[in-house]
C-alpha cells in the first residue's frame, strides 16, 4: 500500500541556529516560535545537532557559571552546563529522515529513538523541514470515504484482483468492516494485513457473509 510521505507532512518553515549562535539567543528563539528544540546547521546548512528546552536546562541545575548545584558531583570539563553556545549545548549527530520516506518509515525510527521530532533532509543532506509526532497523527484525520476508496481501489481491485462486489467494505472512524466470502486463493489475514496497511486505518474486522446477515 502507498503510505504518504514524510514531504507530505512536514513543516518546512524551520527555524535554525548556527554552532556559535548565544544560549540567550537559542533561549528566546524558543519562546518567540513556541518551539522546544531548534536544529544546529553547519554552513551548508547540513544539520549537525539539535538543541532542546532539556538542553538549556542543564544550565539550570548546573548554575550559571557551570558550577554543579549544591551537594551535587563536580561537573567535568566540557558538560552542557558550562556551555555558552549551541556548539557545546546540542545534542549529536542529528536523527534525521528523507523527504520521500513513508510515516511508517519515520514513525518506526523516532520509537527506536524515543525522539519527539525528525529533521528532514534532501538529497544533498541539507535540512529542508521537520516531521513531528503529532505530524505523523494526521494520517489518522482522513475520511472513512477516503480510506474506504483506497482499500477498494488498491485492497481489492489492484492487489487481491477482486471485483469490489465481492466484498462489503463498510467504514466508520477509521474501524473497517469487511463482509463476503473470500475466493480460495485470498486468506482473511491476508486481506486484514492489506486494509491495515492504509493510512488512517484504527482496525480491521472480518465478517463471513453468514456473519453479516447476508
Amino acid at each position: 500500500m502507498n503510505h504518504q510521505k514524510v514531504c507530505d507532512l512536514m513543516s518546512d518553515a524551520v527555524v535554525r541556529v548556527q554552532r556559535g549562535t548565544p544560549f540567550k539567543e537559542i533561549a528566546h528563539l524558543l519562546q518567540e516560535y513556541d518551539i522546544t528544540a531548534v536544529p544546529v546547521v553547519d554552513a551548508d546548512d547540513r544539520p549537525v545537532g539539535v538543541v532542546s528546552e532539556a538542553d538549556l536546562l542543564q544550565k539550570i541545575w548546573g548554575g550559571e557559571s557551570g558550577a554543579p548545584a549544591p551537594g551535587a558531583a563536580p561537573l567535568p570539563e566540557g558538560t552542557k552546563a558550562s556551555a555558552t553556545d549551541a556548539a557545546g549545548l546540542m545534542t549529536s549527530p542529528a536523527v534525521c529522515a528523507r523527504e520521500d520516506w513513508s510515516v511508517v518509515d519515520a514513525a518506526r525510527v523516532m520509537a527506536r529513538q524515543n525522539i519527539k521530532r525528525l529533521l528532514v533532509v534532501d538529497d544533498k543532506e541539507r535540512l529542508v523541514g521537520v516531521v513531528s509526532r503529532s505530524d505523523l497523527l494526521r494520517v489518522f484525520l482522513r475520511g472513512d470515504r477516503e480510506i474506504r476508496t483506497e482499500i477498494i481501489e488498491e485492497a481489492l481491485l489492484k492487489t487481491l484482483d477482486l471485483a469490489p462486489s465481492a466484498m462489503q467494505v463498510d467504514v466508520t472512524h477509521g474501524h473497517v468492516i469487511l463482509s463476503g466470502r473470500l475466493p480460495d486463493h485470498v486468506s482473511v489475514p491476508a486481506l486484514e494485513e492489506l486494509c491495515r496497511g492504509v493510512d488512517g486505518v484504527v482496525a480491521v474486522e472480518f465478517r463471513t457473509a453468514g456473519a453479516s446477515g447476508d
